[in-house]
């Protein structure tokens, strides 16, 4: 049996999708990845097959850099990077404007290469990122049944009168302005409309008999797979979501560091706290200079903190003098430090939430962009993190969420111990073998029904 897996050329989204690899790999099967140059040793590290294919003008090995990006990408990057710092309406506005050169590039073109890539490849299985949308083309138009993953909060895929691009959930500390959110709905409202023209014209180009779409964001695979706990998602929501999983989570197994393992061995009982804010958000100096200032002179029980920072792309000089008892490099074994946290910093980033949930730490979540502002809300509705606006937030408001979170005890401790506990030991890549193994063996026109536990099962 073959599965195969489609990716874009970026680390954050190959880490998941390459983890759910594994359940087949586990049983012996072939396991052959589609995706771009930069992200090649990741594909190799995990022992699988590669077959190259570019699904976009931008890369991301693991921490990213205007500069590393070919020209036009380097420059919408920037602009991505110094709309974060005006507000959240002005990243969502620029993020809804260059929606069609990012996720439908060279729709036709690419579509053909992916349908080249699986006559050859010949999968039983096929696993594509939900925002690999020229891709997703490719198997749709061609008949190819497969499983798109969200690798995200659910609203990447709007349901109900949901707009792409224009969050459904604020959290508390966030009051955009009201007709300013009046203006980005319209704005997504036209970029969702352009958008479709151009899907239903690829799609009328590699499959002339093929019925347009009404919403291009709508579209899904034969079954959908949420990388995201289903005990995080409102079930009115999930009532409305098409033929779906909840994996819950995918969590990678990393190589030993010994720097970092001998680190983590030191702490004994002294709280630790994770700071990271991915591989394109760390270009934010000031916000993890704040970050830095706040944890400094934090105590808990007595103890002086014990912080590991991975400031990705930011000098870490420019975070002045730090303890020596402190971690700080580029990048981080994520999955390993959590592991040890009692409290994580992030931009609310889907491997962020998941690998958190799954290590039962609580966070403290500073959200940017697109669908970290919904996944926020959901967190701090849960009562396992509290959210801040990253521009505005001070030390003090810092030093004071980092404070009560540490402090996190009763039920809804008792609440992420049990998420925890469902997210472990390799769950999410079972349920996704077991999504696709059901869906292999269905008739075409057999539907899917939702078990007791909230997953839906393809039976």
């Amino acid at each position: 049996m073959t599965l195969l897996i489609i990716s874009p050329d970026y680390a954050s989204h190959l880490f998941p999708l390459a983890t759910l690899g594994t359940a087949w790999q586990a049983k012996g099967e072939r396991v052959v990845v589609a995706s771009g140059p930069a992200t090649a040793g990741i594909v190799a590290e995990f022992g699988f097959e590669r077959v190259n294919l570019q699904l976009g003008r931008g890369s991301n090995p693991g921490t990213i850099r205007a500069e590393d990006q070919p020209t036009g990408e380097d420059d919408a990057l920037r602009g991505f990077f110094a709309a974060t710092r005006v507000g959240l309406v002005e990243t969502l506005r620029f993020q809804a404007e260059a929606r069609s050169s990012d996720l439908l590039w060279n729709p036709v073109a690419v579509a053909r290469e992916v349908q080249r890539i699986v006559a050859e490849v010949r999968p039983d299985h096929v696993i594509v990122d939900h925002l690999a949308f020229s891709a997703r083309l490719a198997l749709i138009s061609a008949g190819v049944r497969h499983a798109d993953v969200v690798l995200g909060h659910p609203t990447a895929l709007p349901v109900g009168d949901e707009v792409y691009g224009y969050p459904s959930q604020w959290p508390a500390a966030f009051t955009p302005d009201p007709l300013e959110l009046v203006r980005l709905r319209e704005l997504c409202e036209r970029v969702r409309d352009d958008f479709t023209l151009q899907w239903n014209d690829a799609l009328l180009q590699l499959d002339p008999a093929a019925p347009p779409s009404g919403d291009a964001f709508t579209e899904s695979g034969d079954v959908l797979l949420l990388n995201y706990p289903a005990e995080l998602h409102s079930p009115a929501r999930t009532a409305l979501l098409p033929e779906h999983a909840f994996l819950g989570s995918a969590v990678r197994t990393e190589a030993d560091d010994p720097e970092v393992t001998r680190w983590l061995d030191e702490a004994g009982d002294t709280p630790i706290v994770y700071v990271s804010f991915g591989s394109f958000l760390s270009v934010r100096d000031d916000v993890l200079a704040r970050v830095t200032e706040a944890l400094r002179s934090l105590q808990y029980d007595g103890h002086d903190l014990r912080v590991a920072i991975a400031v990705g792309s930011t000098d870490a000089a420019t975070l002045g003098p730090l303890p020596a008892t402190w971690l700080v490099r580029s990048f981080l074994p994520q999955v390993a430090v959590l592991s040890h946290a009692a409290l994580a910093v992030t931009h609310g980033g889907n491997n962020s939430v998941t690998e958190a949930m799954t290590a039962g730490v609580p966070l403290l979540v500073l959200p940017f962009s697109t669908d970290q502002f919904a996944g926020a809300a959901a967190l701090d509705d849960a009562g396992f993190a509290l959210s801040l606006d990253p521009n505005t937030a001070s030390p003090s408001e810092l030093r004071e969420a980092a404070a009560t979170l540490l402090a996190l005890t009763g039920e809804p401790r008792q609440r992420l111990r049990a998420l925890s506990a469902s997210l472990a030991d390799g769950a999410g890549p079972r349920r996704a073998y077991a999504a696709l193994t059901q869906l292999a063996e269905l008739p075409e026109s057999e539907p899917a029904e939702d078990d007791d536990d909230g997953y839906a099962s393809i039976a």
